[in-house]
């Protein structure tokens, strides 16, 4: 029986036909993306089965353990984008410097950021992981795109959004008009649209934090959690904390919430938080505005930040928009104290 719902393919193909100038580019990027997230999921899938789990025997440029499917990932999203026609450069969290596309492979217009396997710790596990990615319209100029095409705010970007590999595989993304999710068909191995227009709370019922860490966090930070744990607090707050970004984030999307991830004394070596501004923060915060959510790094919307390094990193604070905000103040408060 025919399905009455579009494909990713449909859905984006007829919003990008009613924009102006529209070259057909955009559909062969996402197409890249969607390629690569089904093979990704289907790698995901076979954990345990196949010599795909555990560590590659190296660090990444983060000085990380990466893992067989990290390398599995990364590779597959390269190859994917750089098929596309429509990618100039990319930015991978597994990869030290830009990636230019260079010939025989045709150059496009488009700047791509990805964390190819967020939430990576969680593989051997079986719990939730994802892919982020960030589009960006390259600098002017025509050839193998550079650094400068990287490194700008999340204001810039054009397109934004995630894949879940979970119960099922999910595809969220944006691109300045609501947040849209979908879903893959592993019978028809296609995306089909499951919710249009999805909308953050103005308030959170769940919040996502991982409070073993408290004893090092910065003094704002922690009476903003006490604020949120308070007694006879409406709506009172219940704790979900999965540990992969891309899956709380999406819970938080879907029921409403907020996370965060501070900066904290706990590294003195990360002394500005844990999570990279291009490829994790940039992203969501472009879906949780776009949702009527916000994001911040406690002083600033992470939207605002102009990024010095590729691998930035930051504090994140994200979703329903009275608790970011709230988390603000105290950081407000904190300064004037």
């Amino acid at each position: 029986m025919p399905t009455r719902s579009p494909t990713l393919t449909q859905f984006i193909r007829e919003r990008e036909s009613s924009a102006r100038e529209a070259s057909g580019e955009f559909t062969f990027l996402m197409n890249g993306i969607a390629l690569a997230a089904k093979l990704i999921g289907r790698e995901v899938s076979k954990a345990g089965l196949v010599d795909i789990l555990g560590l590659a025997g190296r660090r990444n440029v983060q000085g990380e353990e990466v893992q067989k499917l990290d390398e599995f990932a990364h590779t597959i999203m390269v190859r994917s984008l750089q098929r596309t026609g429509a990618v100039a450069v990319m930015g991978s969290e597994e990869a030290e410097d830009p990636i230019p596309v260079e010939p025989p492979s045709v150059c496009g217009k488009y700047a791509v950021l990805f964390d190819p396997l967020d939430g990576s710790s969680n593989i051997d596990v079986g719990a939730p992981i994802g892919t982020i990615f960030s589009v960006h319209r390259r600098l002017a100029g025509t050839g193998p795109g550079g650094m400068a095409d990287l490194l700008r705010p999340g204001r810039e970007q054009v397109a934004a959004g995630y894949v879940v590999y979970g119960s099922s595989t999910l595809f969220v993304y944006s691109t300045g008009q609501g947040v849209h999710g979908f879903t893959l068909d592993p019978g028809l191995g296609e995306f089909l649209l499951s919710s249009e227009d999805m909308r953050l709370p103005l308030r959170a019922p769940l919040y996502s934090i991982n409070e073993a860490n408290a004893a090092h966090w910065e003094p704002p930070v922690r009476r903003w959690v006490e604020a949120l744990k308070a007694p006879g607090r409406k709506p009172a707050l219940t704790a979900r904390y999965i540990g992969s970004l891309v899956a709380d984030f999406h819970r938080n999307l879907v029921r409403g919430g907020v996370f965060a991830y501070p900066a904290d004394t706990k590294d003195p070596g990360k002394p500005r938080g844990k999570l990279r501004l291009l490829y994790e923060a940039a992203p969501l915060a472009f879906l949780a505005e776009q949702a009527g959510g916000a994001a911040s790094d406690g002083e600033r919307p992470i939207l605002d930040i102009q990024p010095e390094t590729l691998h930035q990193r930051t504090p994140l604070f994200i979703g329903s928009k009275d608790e970011v905000e709230a988390v603000e103040r105290f950081h407000r408060e904190g300064a004037q104290g």
